[in-house]
């Protein structure tokens, strides 16, 4: 069964090529501006005095201004357990949190934005010293829900419901008024040891030279650390409230927690690894000029830390982040394969339809069929003999032409077999001339 072929005009062909290269050079675009359009990532965030806020709002404006292939979309929460609720619903893709706040499963840390350091602090000149004085006292708790967790600790660690301690929630603007009416005997903050902080910490108590909120020491902290949870031991320098005489007059062991920037553990590693790597560069270009981004640093990377750190975050910190060809390597060795296997699969379609390129043999053929017609109204030898010579170029040419390709066995045999033919056509012609010839001289003479 013969394959039908179709003979293409050169323009048709030249417009299927172009088709063809605007096709592959479309796909070649759309996946340059795919790869390189920058990914936006949201990031949910919330703090009672907006301070986190200010943070990642610094680290979002620094990503944008400097072209970054990664981009936050910062939403306002309300405070950390907004934030950690917003996260674990699945509407963030970032967040940031207090690693003792909210449902944390799918988080995993990418850098370390703060501590906040839990105080229990008393009135100036409170006889209250510590927690074992606090029996049948109340302790306003400023965050209310936010410090749910130290609460119960701290229950639990001294049993202070048999102690008849009482904890009550105090919304921040409420604290001072509070302690003035004498509803609270102390109170229980986290907060960063900045001085922003430690001012709005004396602010809620009488203020004066010689007056200065008592810090109660969390004894035990060091035991409540060696659970694995989300506290860690810490010691609140001397002086820190007050410099001379310095107050406090000692070191102050209590308990801190991490504030964490933290990502989806789905998100990933390369993605997750250059975020961290972004942060850490703005944090150094920045900082001294927006004090703010001082407390960024490299979470804990050790496999058992409260939050697991993200792997891709892990990687950077580690130095083991994937080079371009470790990413890419493979890409690149397999883009030949792929696209020698398209080529061919688009060489089948092609023989499939039927499409192939004229055959030059054929083409010879057809010149070679429109002899006979012309040898046969031929009545003179220079005629004869130019068509001769004519046969005699074409089949030189198609000898040349089959010399550089491979030749099918058929149409060899077609061309010798109008070869000859055309031959046989030219020598009966010449023999009917010459006749046509002699009987016309003869004629002649018969005349004469």
């Amino acid at each position: 069964m013969k394959t039908l072929q179709i003979a293409l005009p050169i323009w048709v062909r030249a417009i299927l090529l172009a088709g063809v290269f605007c096709i592959v050079a479309g796909a070649a675009l759309i996946f340059y501006r795919f790869y390189t359009q920058p990914k936006t990532l949201t990031l949910a965030v919330g703090s009672l005095d907006g301070e986190a806020k200010q943070v990642v709002s610094v680290i979002a404006s620094r990503f944008a201004t400097t072209d970054s292939p990664i981009r936050l979309k910062v939403v306002n929460v309300g405070n950390v357990l907004d934030a950690a609720k917003e996260f674990d619903a699945g509407n963030a893709d970032l967040a940031v949190v207090r690693a003792d706040v909210g449902d944390l499963q799918q988080a995993r840390s990418v850098v370390l934005t703060a501590h906040g350091v839990v105080m229990i602090v008393a009135p100036p000149g409170s006889t209250i010293t510590s927690i074992a004085k606090l029996k049948d006292h109340t302790v306003g708790v400023v965050g209310g829900d936010i410090n749910r967790t130290v609460v119960d600790v701290l229950k639990k660690e001294y049993d202070l419901d048999r102690a008849n301690v009482v904890f009550k929630d105090i919304a921040p603007s409420d604290a001072r008024r509070a302690v003035q009416a004498r509803e609270v005997s102390a109170l229980l903050v986290v907060v960063p040891l900045t001085e922003r902080y430690l001012s709005l910490v004396k602010s809620l108590f009488r203020e004066g030279p010689n007056l200065s909120p008592v810090l109660i020491p969390i004894d035990s902290a060091g035991a409540i650390a060696d659970n694995k949870g989300p506290y860690e031991s810490f010691d609140i320098p001397k002086g820190t409230l007050r410099g001379a005489p310095p107050d406090p007059d000692d070191d102050v062991t209590t308990l801190r927690v991490g504030y964490y920037l933290v990502a989806n553990k789905r998100l990933g590693a390369t993605l997750v690894g250059d975020l961290a790597k972004k942060i850490m560069s703005v944090r150094r270009d920045l900082v001294g000029e927006q004090p703010l981004l001082a407390g960024i640093a490299a979470p804990d990377t050790d496999s058992d830390a409260y939050i697991a750190v993200h792997p891709g975050a892990a990687a950077f910190y580690n130095g083991t982040q994937e080079s371009f060809m470790d990413r890419y390597g493979n890409a690149i060795y397999l883009t030949p394969m792929v696209l020698g296997a398209l080529a061919s699969i688009f060489a089948a379609a092609w023989r499939f339809l039927g499409v192939q390129p004229i055959d030059e043999t054929i083409s010879t053929l057809d010149t070679l069929c429109g002899l006979p017609g012309r040898i046969r109204k031929i009545d003179n030898e220079a005629e004869l003999t130019a068509i001769e010579e004519e046969v005699d170029r074409v089949l030189r040419a198609e000898l040349i032409r089959s010399a550089d390709r491979e030749e099918g066995a058929s149409g060899t045999s077609a061309l010798i077999a109008a070869a000859h033919r055309l031959d046989n056509l030219i020598h009966q012609r010449r023999i009917m001339l010459a006749a046509k010839a002699t009987a016309s001289g003869e004629t002649d003479l018969t005349t004469g």
